[in-house]
């Protein structure tokens, strides 16, 4: 069986924290449209999983710089995503967790095309 390698967990990361960093900001917008669209913050947690689970598998293999950088983002998000479901809170970490997420993925995801290279 092919091990998956590195580069599909960045895609997946970058994929998952844009998608995440665009629901972000554009759905506060669509709120106030009478469509009857109402936040819920369980989705913000599968699009963190997804991105936990991305970052479990490039920290391994990854330098010093994108670990700290995904790791960090990581926790933003987090904070941000528990302190609204527990505490109905809005904290605006999770947009520098979402392009942090982005960075550290692209910054992998170059640094292992160097290498292949």
């Amino acid at each position: 069986m092919k091990k998956i390698s590195t580069p599909f967990y960045d895609i997946l990361g970058i994929s998952s924290a844009t998608i995440c960093l665009v629901h972000c900001l554009i759905f506060p917008l669509l709120t106030i449209l009478p469509l009857g669209l109402s936040h819920n913050p369980i989705i913000d947690l599968l699009f963190a999983s997804i991105g936990l689970f991305a970052i479990f598998k490039i920290i391994k293999k990854s330098s010093l710089l994108v670990s700290s950088i995904l790791v960090v983002s990581m926790a933003l998000i987090w904070i941000s995503i528990l302190t609204e479901l527990f505490f109905e809170i809005h904290l605006d970490l999770i947009y520098f967790g979402g392009i942090g997420m982005i960075l550290g993925h692209l910054i992998n995801y170059k640094l292992h095309r160097k290498q292949n290279h």
